[in-house]
């Protein structure tokens, strides 16, 4: 099964973000290592909020917004796709949220893990 993988966070000006070089060695090894025994499919981050664009329906009517979102606390920062048993994408997960904490540790963020539909099944 494959599953979806995002961090949520206050949004900063990456101009003033200074990410542990010890954080980015152990991605780099994590990374790696979770592509070489297949448990991670892709992954990516997002650049700020600034530079897209928000599309929402409501009531019938599409409103489409430029960047940044006021109204937005928190931001998706980056995903990943997982894939393996339930089990081998949380000791990937936790893995990764685990790399944070202990290297950043006063980055505050949550991560989110949501299975995907395979293809054939979903609504409708």
């Amino acid at each position: 099964m494959k599953y979806f993988t995002f961090i949520r966070h206050a949004e900063h000006d990456p101009a003033t973000i200074k990410i542990p070089p010890a954080l980015m060695n152990a991605m780099s090894t994590f990374i790696e290592r979770s592509q070489r025994e297949g448990v991670l499919v892709d992954t990516g981050g997002f650049l700020p909020s600034k530079d897209g664009v928000l599309m929402r329906v409501a009531r019938g009517k599409l409103t489409i917004t430029d960047g940044p979102f006021t109204e937005a606390k928190e931001v998706i920062g980056g995903w990943a796709i997982l894939q393996g048993s339930r089990e081998v994408v949380m000791r990937a997960a936790t893995e990764f949220v685990e790399l944070h904490r202990v290297h950043w540790p006063e980055f505050e963020f949550e991560c989110e893990v949501r299975p995907m539909f395979e293809p054939g099944q979903g609504p409708g």
